[in-house]
């Protein structure tokens, strides 16, 4: 029997709830995959909540890091006893074992642990796609990144030293700040003390920054605007705080002519060659001890309804992970 979360409505972590089940075989291009960690992610409170819409009854989570248990026809490059993990797009993550399609997964490496692994596909191939595909960003470059000490935004930061940008990041707290200065963030801003954009630009000169990596959205969205230089780019990669609506594009031009992007990870790993590509580029940043994964939590799966309260409350630092 696998052990499942499943959601019947959407709203507050109250709503998941555990149910056991049995699982078929894995059917036509599958693999069963028993998880020993699973990721914890933004994207998971977004489908619980209906930002993103699921068909309910829904199951939750994208990110997991197992073994190989069976394969179904058809299937190739994956044998039982193989570490393999995944972010999705099929959700159903929150789960002992489950079935997924064998398209979806990557192989783990032999250097990469269970832990690492669950706590850094999705995060990690996340800033590998936005700082080098998206924004493309360059050695020399003033870079803005809003919620520095998050999962995403600790890698950020150390991905963007690598290249050699200067970073700015904003946070909550002292405790938060020096997470984000360990991991190499140049200058730290005080987003609720402190005016984000005017401090951002006295810290460039007057300029702006090339590039805002906006994760947090609605109540950030003004500070973007302001914080980005001329024809720089805001990159709207999250709603933490709700999605950003209503905008008139004419304020763009009105801040300098810049730049909105609102992608999405799918999108830049959606074929075989540039997920290889992306992920591979990903272990070799965590073999070169450029980028570290801090994980700041671990929650047994079945707390998973507190896992998504201290996500939501910005009571997290670094990556959260969950032990099935």
């Amino acid at each position: 029997m696998a052990r499942v979360a499943r959601i019947e409505a959407t709203g507050g972590p109250e709503v998941i709830r555990f149910h056991d089940a049995n699982l078929p075989a894995p059917g036509a291009g599958e693999v069963r995959v028993r998880h020993t960690v699973l990721g914890l992610n933004f994207i998971d409170t977004y489908h619980r909540r209906g930002i993103y819409p699921v068909e309910l009854p829904a199951e939750l989570g994208v990110e997991g890091v197992g073994v190989v248990e069976a394969v179904g026809e058809g299937v190739t490059g994956f044998t039982p006893g193989q570490r393999v993990g995944y972010f999705g797009p099929e959700r159903g993550a929150y789960a002992s074992e489950r079935n997924i399609a064998a398209a979806s997964l990557f192989h783990i490496p032999d250097d990469i642990d269970d832990e690492t692994a669950a706590a850094v596909l999705l995060k990690g191939c996340t800033v590998e796609f936005l700082v080098e595909r998206c924004a493309k960003v360059e050695a020399g470059w003033p870079v803005l990144v809003h919620a520095a000490a998050g999962g995403v935004g600790l890698i950020l930061v150390q991905w963007l030293k690598a290249v050699g940008a200067t970073v700015i990041g904003t946070v909550s707290t002292e405790e938060k700040a020096a997470e984000a200065r360990a991991a190499g963030a140049d200058h730290i801003v005080f987003y609720q003390s402190e005016d984000t954009a005017k401090r951002v630009r006295e810290l460039t000169g007057g300029k702006g920054v090339r590039v805002v990596f906006d994760g947090v959205g609605m109540s950030t969205w003004e500070s973007s605007l302001d914080s980005c230089g001329i024809r720089g780019l805001i990159v709207n990669y999250g709603n933490a705080d709700a999605p950003v609506g209503g905008v008139n594009l004419g304020v763009l031009a009105m801040k300098g002519s810049l730049y909105n992007s609102r992608p999405m990870l799918y999108h830049y790993y959606a074929e075989p060659a540039e997920r290889a590509a992306g992920v591979e580029r990903l272990w070799e940043m965590l073999r070169s001890d450029k980028v570290r994964i801090t994980i700041g939590q671990r929650y047994a799966l079945e707390d998973v309804a507190q896992a998504h309260v201290d996500l939501e409350g910005r009571k997290t630092t670094g990556s959260t992970v969950l032990l099935p």
